[in-house]
Parts: structure tokens; sequence; C-alpha cells
């Protein structure tokens, strides 16, 4: 059974930044391509970025340049690091496959004010 666990949300203003970490157990971690997704109130689950087992990247556009996805396989973890924040960016952020093969995390609320 893989749990995951995203930690580092919080409040911010608009032109911050956060780091956001999502830490996997019960699963062979290196072998995935994993993602991090968010979900706005009233608004679909969406992918935001994403990182593959060679440790290619890809983004929303909406965040093309803003958000860093990294990984640590020793970890177990992926992080995600976001600058200029702005308010659209406010959500709850989950990770998981890009297959969303994995039961979901409680996710992690950020909060962005203009």
């Amino acid at each position: 059974q893989v749990q995951l666990v995203e930690s580092g949300g919080g409040s911010v203003q608009a032109g911050g930044s956060l780091r956001l970490s999502c830490a996997a157990s019960g699963t062979v971690f290196s072998i995935h391509a994993i993602g991090w997704y968010r979900q706005a109130p009233g608004k679909q689950r969406e992918l935001v970025a994403s990182i593959n087992r060679s440790l290619s990247t890809d983004y929303a556009d909406s965040v093309k340049g803003r958000f860093t996805i990294s990984r640590d396989n020793a970890k177990k973890t992926v992080y995600l690091q976001m600058n200029s924040l702005k308010s659209e960016d406010t959500a709850v952020y989950y990770c998981n496959t890009v297959l969303r093969g994995w039961a979901w995390g409680q996710g992690t609320q950020v909060t962005v004010s203009s």
C-alpha cells in the first residue's frame, strides 16, 4: 500500500515562494514518473508538473518558468519549488504518478494573497 505525505504549503503574498515536498512509502519509487497536481475550489484536479525516471520534466503552461519539480529517489521524495506565486496558484497540491495510480494523500494547502 503506497502512502503519500505532502507538506510545505502555507499562506504567502503574491510574488512569494514555497517549496512543497511529497514523501512516498511502500513502493519502488524510482521507476515511476511522478507529478504534482492541484485542485482549486470548484475546479477539477489538474497536473501542473511531472518528472520521469530519467529526470525529464514537463510543466503546464500556467506554471512554466515559475515552478520547478525535482526528485530524490533515495529519499523517495519529490519536490515542487514554486516562485513568483500568483493568486491563481491557490489550491490544494497533491502528488501521484502521472497515471494517478496511487491512493491520494491529504494534500497541502497553498494560499496566495494579492
